[in-house]
């Protein structure tokens, strides 16, 4: 009788631990689909004016969207963060054409971001040295929700409202026919996944205004 009890103590052990791995499948995969429902529904309408700008660089039309943005009087200045570090003030100046003006009075480029997390630190940073207590953040749709919450990490009190920007041929809707849309998505959902652990169980860092 004691025999079979322990034969049975690591069937019990499997049974628990493949249901275990099973609820967690569900919750992924629910999680993944209210993710990407969240990234389908965004609607970039034109938003309440905010003291500044973040555009966070990734794709050209991000920048674009940005400037049009500062040409309407939607913040006072605009900072694009993770600019590469080859790429000059005059090449972007170029893609802002008949806002060239505003360009050259109100943009501030950061080069120092290499990741969403750096993005987040460069405009605590840049946000605390113009003492804006709102910004209006412009990224992909599919990378807002996880640069949305780690700017809201770093700033707190600093009202976020977000600009997503879907880019031609890649459309939220219609994502399970789409493998290359799938990918993006689920990589994007892990990222995602990563920051909320990250930022859920550390603390909020400090960042000075620097000159």
């Amino acid at each position: 009788m004691r025999e079979n009890r322990t034969r049975s103590r690591p069937a019990r052990f499997a049974r628990v631990f493949g249901l275990g791995l099973a609820l967690a499948a569900v919750f992924l995969a629910g999680g993944f689909v209210a993710f990407v429902l969240s990234v389908s529904r965004q609607v970039p309408g034109m938003p309440e004016k905010a003291d500044g700008i973040v555009a966070l660089t990734g794709g050209p039309l991000r920048v674009d969207d940005a400037m049009r943005l500062l040409g309407a009087g939607r913040g006072e200045r605009l900072l694009i963060s993770g600019v590469n570090r080859r790429t000059t003030r005059s090449q972007l100046r170029r893609r802002a054409g008949a806002l060239g003006a505003k360009f050259d009075c109100c943009v501030d480029l950061g080069r120092q971001a290499m990741d969403t997390t750096g993005n987040a630190r460069e405009a605590a940073i840049w946000a605390r040295r113009n003492e804006f207590r709102s910004l209006i953040l412009v990224t992909s749709d599919y990378h807002m929700p996880r640069s949305r919450l780690e700017l809201r990490h770093v700033l707190p009190d600093v009202k976020i409202t977000p600009f997503p920007v879907t880019h031609p041929g890649a459309p939220a809707g219609g994502w399970w026919n789409r493998s290359g849309r799938l990918r993006l998505l689920a990589g994007e959902y892990v990222k995602f996944l990563e920051a909320a652990l990250r930022t859920r169980t550390s603390a909020q860092p400090r960042f000075e205004a620097r000159n």
